[in-house]
């Protein structure tokens, strides 16, 4: 044996330390760093270029194989080191389907005593699967991206397959009779159940028509706390085609009119007349005009609580006086840039930017409390100094230029750059959820000419080009069209310990606004008995408009003004309370014993 192995490590042919024969190629620099004899000597049947593997690889391949005790290793040959391998690149195309469970811990090193004490001696039997001691490496690389993904995880699991986006802060409530109000408009709701959505399938003509009717007349149907028989229950059926009903303008049936932002792939390569034709487009935007005109007076004479206005930049929330704890009309838009809010200064827009006042407050208050607690400290006098110095304008900053006779030579900025500089944490925040701008009481009529009148609100240029805004509203208004969120119901099995469960689903898809999502809940509480669980997708540019705005003066005289607008009742009583979601929306809402818990 020990022979062998010298005739194998000694300098040959196929040896590195062996001079190039005639006619064969001169070793390069990779061949002159291959090991030499002092790598032979301290490895164990080692053979250069691996030629021939190693009499430990071969006696680990034979105990492998054999289904009975493995024999004794030779003890000759002792076990060459294994480099211990890298931690693995983690693949950024990886989604959450094939991460870890939260309940699974992650797999050791091969050094732990745990899995020490799990491998077989060398005289046990060997185990089921040959392979078990070759993938030691790949669980070990691995394990980086399990302990990266294992929060994600647990946002994963509650919800499987329903791609929900991962940066969601795990915000949950108390259980509650009522959940908030969410101003945010949803893209998609999927609701699931252990008890059928049969009561939601194939309505009938006639309990389509009487939804339509009891939209339009805004009849508001009352529910007991459960339901017997949901799939019997004409009323029930009638409601929940009534709770589908939104309006829109303009209409154009082959376009996508919302989402508006981003939606430029989605509505690229569809036939748009108008995008040439400057006769066409302005006939477009006069009767979008009519209509936004319509909505604001509906809004004004409380007759519509709110409507939205999308466009392929930002979306504006107005919402009637007495909702969201305000008692004057009130116009959200979001997100802003700093050119919009230049224009609308011009215009006499007067506004506020609710998420950065607040930011500001909040460092004054700490600014003042650091002062109260360092008052004796000798640091004080320089902070004091170096806000007298921000202070100085930037006329008198310059001074010194002067004192040393070199103000002509020296390029002064000029005062746009001055004004930039100034405005830096301004534009800082465009096209973000700081942006969010409000608008409250008779500039809210200015906002209105102002959008009408600005040519920038449409895109001249894109497959959006020359499309005037989607306008989105509960009630009817002047040139909009009926239309109907789409419905359907899926039923799966999930497995459990002892077989499979029927696990059954509801999904809405379109634009949801606030009191659509509220009348389904209300439905789905008396035909579910109580237990449901949504998952809500949110149209991310409008979470931003469930931002505080100010306290309510007299609810009860602004309650009965708005008993016409078309809501129900309950679902009136939630809108008029004060947003308490701030920058975010509720993104899953449960309710177990007719009990309501949301994480946000």
């Amino acid at each position: 044996m020990g022979e062998a192995r010298r005739r194998r490590s000694a300098p040959g042919r196929g040896s590195p330390l062996c001079a190039p024969q005639f006619g064969e190629r001169s070793p390069g620099p990779a061949a002159s760093a291959r090991p030499g004899p002092a790598m032979c000597a301290a490895v164990p049947g080692y053979s250069p270029g691996f030629k021939r593997p190693p009499e430990t690889l071969r006696l680990k391949r034979k105990r492998a194989r054999r289904s009975e005790a493995a024999s004794p290793p030779c003890p000759g040959a002792a076990p060459a080191p294994r480099p211990f391998p890298r931690p693995g690149r983690r693949n950024p195309f990886s989604s959450l389907d094939n991460a870890p469970r939260p309940g699974t811990a992650p797999p050791r090193p091969p050094g732990s005593p745990e899995l020490q004490e799990q491998r077989p001696p060398p005289g046990s039997q060997a185990p089921r699967h040959p392979l078990w001691q070759f993938l030691d490496p790949l669980q070990e690389n691995k394990s980086t991206w399990k302990e990266e993904c294992s929060e994600r995880a647990d946002v994963a699991t509650l919800t499987n397959d329903l791609h929900l986006p991962v940066s969601i802060p795990d915000v949950s409530s108390s259980p509650s009779t009522e959940f908030p109000a969410d101003w945010s408009i949803k893209t998609r709701l999927l609701f699931t159940s252990s008890q059928p959505f049969t009561w939601a399938e194939h309505l009938k003509a006639q309990e389509e028509a009487q939804g339509f009717a009891q939209h339009c007349r805004a009849t508001s149907v009352n529910f007991p706390q459960s339901i017997q028989e949901p799939k019997l229950s004409t009323e029930l059926r009638c409601a929940f085609q009534q709770s589908l009903i939104y309006w829109l303008h303009p209409s154009l049936p082959w376009l996508q009119l919302f989402p508006r932002i981003g939606a430029d792939r989605k509505i690229a390569g569809k036939t748009s007349l108008w995008s040439h034709d400057e006769t066409l487009q302005q006939v477009l935007m006069s009767e979008w005009s009519v209509s936004f005109t319509s909505l604001y007076n509906l809004l004004k004479a409380k007759l519509c609580p709110y409507f939205y206005v999308c466009t392929y930049q930002f979306t504006v929330l107005f919402r009637a006086a007495g909702l969201a704890g305000s008692d004057v009309i009130t116009a959200v838009i979001s997100p802003t840039t700093r050119g919009l809010r230049e224009a609308m200064r011009n215009e006499g827009i007067e506004f506020s930017l609710p998420l950065i006042e607040e930011t500001r407050s909040k460092m004054q208050k700490n600014s003042e409390t650091n002062l109260d607690t360092d008052v004796n400290s000798p640091e004080t006098g320089k902070n004091t100094e170096d806000g007298e110095e921000q202070g100085v304008s930037d006329d008198e900053s310059l001074s010194w230029l002067e004192e040393m006779g070199v103000q002509d030579k020296i390029k002064k900025p000029d005062s746009i750059s001055i004004k930039l500089r100034k405005e830096k944490n301004e534009v800082q925040v465009d096209h973000k959820p700081e942006s969010v701008a409000l608008v409250k009481g008779t500039n809210t009529f200015v906002l209105l000419n102002f959008l009408i009148n600005c040519k920038s609100l449409v895109a001249a240029a894109g497959p959006q080009a020359g499309l005037p805004p989607t306008l989105l509203s509960p009630v009817a208004f002047r040139g909009a069209t009926m239309q109907t969120l789409k419905a359907r119901s899926i039923n799966v099995k999930t497995p459990v310990h002892s077989g499979y469960d029927d696990i059954f689903s509801l999904e809405i898809t379109g634009p949801v606004m606030p009191h659509c999502l509220h009348n389904l809940t209300m439905l789905l509480k008396s035909a579910q008995r109580g237990a449901f669980s949504a998952v809500l997708y949110t149209h991310e540019p409008t979470a931003v408009f469930n931002t505080d705005t100010e306290r309510i003066l007299n609810k009860e005289t602004l309650c009965k003004d708005l008993t016409k607008c078309g809501l129900h009742l309950k679902t009136l009583d939630q809108l008029i309370q004060l947003p308490t979601l701030g920058k975010s929306s509720i993104r899953l809402l449960e309710m177990r014993d007719y009990a309501y818990t949301w994480k946000s």
